[in-house]
Parts: structure tokens; C-alpha cells; sequence
């Protein structure tokens, strides 16, 4: 569904991705972990166009998108969904107004249409009939559930969740995960998600890679990662510092 090829981006001096090569599989579901600030989320947004890399090529179904206009990657941007962080709901619009932007900015559909495919949205993340409430008026566990209903509403063939469990304790987190591994066997989608949430990758993931320094340091299914021997991503997974903490800090 997505292949990167030697993908470099640069924020001013900051080299963030040096050399990134990656195969996002049909039909799967592909974890990136890795540390803090390593820019895992510079590469979610690499892969759909929002953001362009300094050099490399970025393939999405098999169409290069380095190369397109904007107006060309609307196209792109329409087949794909986006979990964000902290959901990114709109505080002024009610919920079913913010499941349903993208449908009202991107197509024909009637109001009454939309209401209906964002009332079985929200059904499909166990929020029915909360509709005409305020991000305000929803917790933590209900924004992300609510941003992850507008992630479906136009039924994308790619869905990106970065850091979909951040913020939210461990039971609210689960929930989340169950819904993303529900979500890939009834729709059928493609799944990229980044997170440094251990619980969350293994359950979610059909492949876990490992971001690190800019380029991908490690692969493999959830059960190889858990048990490997690479010190590198044991020392990550099982949450250990380098070395000591210098005094003061």
C-alpha cells in the first residue's frame, strides 16, 4: 500500500529522517516505535503528502506522490484516515458535526445521508447517540473514540493513528486497541500506527518496526520483537535508560 525509498527530511539543520526504507503491506497493520522526538510522526505525515520529503520517493498504491500537485493529493488524502494524538476535534462544532466534516467539505451526500453514516460510525466505536454533545462535555476516552469515528466516515482504504492510546490510562487504552484491530478486520483496511506504547503495538500490529537516529533500525512480527536478542530495541522495549541519571536532572 506504501513503500518508501530512501526518504530524507530535513527541519532546517535537523536531519529527522536519514534514509528511511519501508513497506507498509495491504490489508496489515504496521506499528513504528521508537523514542520521543525520533519523528515518528514526521513520518505518518511523510506517507500521505502533508508533509514532502527533502529527497526520496514515496509510493502510495503504487502512484509516486512526491512529484504531485496538491490538487492531486486531495485525491490521496481522500482514501486515507487520520487518528491524531490529541483527536483534534473541533470545540465549536458538536460531535456529529466534527464526524461528519469531512463527508460535508468532500462530497454530495445530503444531511440526511450523513447523519446516517456518522450515527453508524459512531455506533461502530460504541458512542451511539451522543451526537449532539461538545468535545467539552466528552473525556479523554471519548474524544479519541470520537476522532477515530471521523478517521472512518469516509470508509478509507488507509488509516494512520499516531499515538492513539497517549493520555489515557490503561483500561481507556485497551479499549482503543480493540477498536483498531476490530476496525482492520471489518473494513478491511491498511493500518500504520506510531506509538511507544509496548501493550499497544503487540496487540495491534501485524509488524513492529523501529525508528531510531532517522532510519529503521529493527523489523519484525510482534512475537520477534518481544523476544529479541538486538540490544538496541530490548533496551527500548523494556524501558531502560542508557545510563545513569546525571545528578540535578
Amino acid at each position: 500500500m506504501i513503500e518508501l525509498r530512501d526518504v530524507h527530511k530535513y527541519f532546517g539543520t535537523n536531519h529527522v529522517l536519514r534514509g528511511v526504507n519501508l513497506t507498509v503491506p495491504r490489508g496489515k497493520t504496521l506499528v513504528v516505535i521508537g523514542r520521543s522526538g525520533c519523528g515518528k510522526s514526521v513520518l505518518l505525515r511523510v506517507m500521505i503528502g502533508l508533509l514532502r520529503p527533502d529527497s526520496g520517493t514515496v509510493l502510495f498504491d503504487g502512484e509516486d506522490i512526491t512529484t504531485m500537485s496538491e490538487r492531486q493529493m486531495n485525491r490521496i488524502r481522500l482514501r486515507t484516515g487520520m487518528l491524531f494524538q490529541n483527536a483534534a476535534l473541533f470545540d465549536s462544532l458538536t460531535v456529529a458535526e466534527n464526524v461528519g466534516f469531512g463527508l460535508k467539505q468532500n462530497t454530495s451526500k445530503s444531511d440526511a445521508e450523513i447523519a446516517r453514516i456518522v450515527a453508524g460510525k459512531l455506533a461502530v466505536v460504541d458512542l451511539a447517540g451522543v451526537e449532539s454533545k461538545y468535545s467539552s462535555e466528552l473525556s479523554g476516552g471519548m474524544r479519541k473514540r470520537v476522532g477515530l469515528a471521523r478517521a472512518i466516515a469516509m470508509d478509507p482504504a488507509l488509516i494512520l493513528y499516531d499515538e492513539p492510546t497517549t493520555g489515557l490510562d490503561p483500561i481507556m487504552g485497551d479499549v482503543i486497541n480493540t477498536l483498531i484491530v476490530k476496525l482492520k478486520r471489518t473494513m478491511q483496511t491498511t493500518a500504520v500506527a506510531v506509538t511507544h506504547d509496548m501493550t499497544s503495538a503487540y496487540k495491534i500490529a501485524d509488524r513492529i518496526v523501529m525508528l531510531h537516529d532517522g532510519i529503521i533500525v529493527a523489523e519484525g512480527a510482534p512475537d520477534e520483537v518481544r523476544d529479541t536478542a538486538d540490544p538496541l530495541l530490548g533496551q527500548f522495549i523494556r524501558g531502560e535508560a542508557e545510563g545513569p541519571i546525571p545528578v540535578g536532572v
